[in-house]
């Protein structure tokens, strides 16, 4: 039962979503399309059975539907049925090509601006965030000589204000594949530069593991290693483990931070040797001798686990991204501009392989993150709104049958060849589109299901 608040939660933040982002992309493409003297008969918010509906004098129906999941915009159009006499030249198919690009191209610049927009009112309200200061370290960071408490100010040259620059930046720099150099201020006030060795991590990896082998956390996350929860019939219930317990040291290895108790078990554990866990309990010291048992981890690989998890606390946000709302403008733009060209760049590395496809995901996740950007305040939520905005954007000019970059296609060949393509190419065209939609749709369905179970 207490998983109920979080799945309505996350049902009503996706349908929010969903339902402004698409009403918006379909609004781009009505009054573009009104504005090229084209007649729309119908503009929806929502599919299927009409909740309400109203008819204005331009002939326009204007539709609230049931099923809250976006919208439609119908125009008249010759192709799908026959066009009245008198309204030959209201007819979509009869206006100039230049035109109809023109009102294709309007949903996906609408989801541009909006992403603008969101950005702008998440710079006015103030978007909380951490300052880029390391916490435990483990993986590439840890070879590279990170420290806890070195303060990163730029990767590859582009400078880091926040943890979320940072993890961009990072983002960027492991797709690359390669060897990234960090500028760093450390806590003694020294600049030095570590280099990143990107080109270390194998193709293929998901978001999760690679944030896993980059091994860099923010230190306003540093969890105490106290003992939240313990599994049941695991090495740690078995040891006499409590909820509430301290561990101070695992073997010889004294104990600091949570994220210290997975490294030592990994560097210590064995199968026929038990680990020595020094623990406080009530202000009692006491050892405890826990066998380790091998655990499928949810990025796919076998380790020793002990089998607790931690005593989750809030971290405290101690950076705000906020502007005025005139220099807001400019960097809503810029915002925009620089994440509309990663986005790029990240689907051009997925074609290549140099990303991996596990990236992509389904409306179980959108849903999942919509409900804790929701729950992170209103400007984390602009923030959400702006990404997915973008990346419909940004995915609706891809140049596949359906979406609006394939009738772009199909327009820019006609001005090309100087006449439309042929019917029955645009018919096998839609049929390609819609096979590599329903693949594309299915393939983030399953990584959203492997997130789940993992």
């Amino acid at each position: 039962m207490s998983h109920l608040p979080d799945i309505a939660g996350s049902l009503w933040w996706m349908i929010v979503t969903l339902g402004v982002l698409v009403t918006f992309h379909e609004f781009g493409h009505f009054i573009v399309a009104r504005a090229c003297g084209v007649k729309v008969l119908r503009f929806s918010v929502g599919f299927g059975r009409a909740l309400w509906s109203r008819t204005a004098k331009s002939g326009t129906e204007y539709v609230v539907a049931a099923i809250p999941l976006g919208g439609y915009v119908k125009m008249l159009d010759a192709r799908e049925g026959d066009v009245p006499a008198g309204e030959h030249d209201r007819e979509f198919t009869a206006k100039p090509v230049w035109q109809r690009i023109a009102i294709v191209l309007a949903g996906p610049v609408f989801n541009l601006l909006f992403a603008v927009a969101a950005f702008w009112a998440m710079l006015v309200i103030g978007k909380p965030d951490y300052q880029p200061l390391v916490g435990h370290v483990s993986g590439l960071a840890a070879e590279a000589g990170f420290r806890h408490g070195d303060r990163i100010e730029n990767v590859a040259g582009e400078p880091v204000a926040n943890w979320t620059d940072l993890s961009l930046a990072l983002s960027d720099a492991v797709q690359a594949r390669k060897p990234a150099a960090v500028s760093v201020r450390e806590a003694n006030g020294q600049v030095r530069t570590r280099v990143m060795h990107f080109e270390q991590l194998p193709q293929g990896l998901g978001e999760e593991a690679q944030v896993e082998r980059v091994g860099l956390t923010p230190e306003q996350r540093s969890l105490p290693p106290v003992v939240g929860e313990i599994e049941k019939s695991s090495a740690a219930a078995a040891a006499g483990l409590q909820a509430g317990d301290r561990i101070l040291a695992i073997g010889d290895t004294a104990v600091q931070y949570w994220d210290d108790i997975p490294d030592a078990v990994k560097r210590q554990a064995s199968a026929t040797h038990p680990l020595t866990l020094r623990v406080q309990r009530h202000g009692h010291i006491s050892d405890f001798e826990v066998q380790p048992r091998m655990t499928a981890f949810p990025d796919g690989h076998h380790g020793y686990a002990i089998g607790i998890a931690a005593k989750v606390t809030d971290a405290k946000y101690d950076a705000v991204q906020r502007l005025g709302p005139l220099p807001a403008i400019p960097a809503a733009f810029a915002q925009t501009w620089n994440l509309t060209a990663r986005t790029v760049a990240m689907l051009g590395q997925m074609v290549t392989g140099g990303a991996s496809l596990k990236n992509i995901s389904g409306p179980i996740s959108i849903a999942q993150y919509a409900n804790a950007s929701a729950d992170m305040g209103p400007a984390w939520f602009m923030w959400f709104l702006g990404i997915v905005s973008l990346s419909l954007g940004v995915m609706n000019l891809l140049p596949i049958p359906i979406l609006d970059g394939g009738h772009l296609l199909y327009y820019l060949i006609e001005l090309v060849k100087g006449s439309p393509l042929s019917e029955r190419a645009m018919i096998f065209g839609q049929y390609v589109g819609a096979a590599l939609l329903v693949g594309l749709m299915g393939l983030a369905f399953y990584n959203d299901i492997l997130r789940l179970v993992s």
